[in-house]
């Protein structure tokens, strides 16, 4: 069995320098890709201040308007609460999702962060992980939630396929050896070029920051996608690749 898996951060629906709102263009670009899971991160949940500024924003949450007739299940989980409203990750998919947990993973600060973990129930009946990640900036508190990651995938039943996606905030790329040496994930870029991909920022991509991983699955022909349209649509540029199960 196969399936597409993409990844993106969203910038809460808004361009470069939040001047414009293109969540309608993220809509359609992310359509166009076809994908048959779809790991999302900076998703808008609730903005009462945007809400009432501008005139195209819909009226259900940015995650569910993104799911459209497309996708037929959709994840949230909420990270960050503010007084106008929240944001955090979602995960969009075609399969049916049983259930899913959203894991707190912040450290001591201001900077909320969380891993949505969904159990998706694939059509041959089997289960898939799908564990959508944004960490940290400080390299500190990214080591702490590569852990806490790790050990979640360890209390996973190993027959059963992972895939980790999301903004890992890594330019350093120290988590590639922790996640191989503590939950036996495989990066799909690394694995088939030998190193990750530049994804920021997405106009002259110089960090990999973004990533695809896997447990229990081979991985065929990982991308970043095009410049276009992508490059005004998100300041990081997303990845997708063919999952085998």
């Amino acid at each position: 069995m196969k399936l597409t898996v993409l990844t993106v951060n969203l910038h809460k629906g808004f361009g470069f320098f939040n001047r414009r709102f293109i969540l309608h263009e993220l809509r359609e670009a992310v359509r166009a890709v076809s994908a048959d899971v779809v790991f999302l991160q900076e998703v808008l949940g609730e903005h009462e201040l945007h809400a009432a500024r501008v005139p195209t924003w819909p009226q259900t949450p940015h995650y569910e308007f993104l799911a459209d007739s497309l996708w037929s299940d959709f994840a949230y989980g909420r990270n960050a609460v503010y007084p106008q409203g929240h944001h955090g990750n979602a995960l969009l998919s075609k399969f049916a999702i049983t259930r899913h947990v959203n894991h707190d993973v912040s450290v001591d600060g201001p900077e909320r962060r969380g891993l949505l973990h969904s159990v998706l129930r694939l059509e041959d009946g089997r289960s898939l992980h799908a564990i959508c990640v944004h960490l940290g900036l400080r390299e500190s508190h990214r080591q702490h939630q590569v852990e806490r990651l790790c050990q979640l995938i360890n209390s996973l039943p190993m027959d059963e396929p992972v895939i980790v996606a999301g903004d890992f905030n890594d330019w350093r790329q120290r988590a590639h050896k922790m996640l191989s040496r503590c939950a036996g994930l495989a990066e799909v870029f690394v694995k088939a070029y030998g190193a990750a991909a530049r994804t920021f920022p997405s106009r002259w991509p110089l960090l990999p920051l973004d990533r695809i991983y896997v447990r229990g699955a081979s991985v065929q022909n990982p991308i970043v996608l095009p410049r276009q349209p992508w490059s005004h649509l998100s300041d990081h540029a997303p990845l997708a690749a063919e999952i085998r199960l």
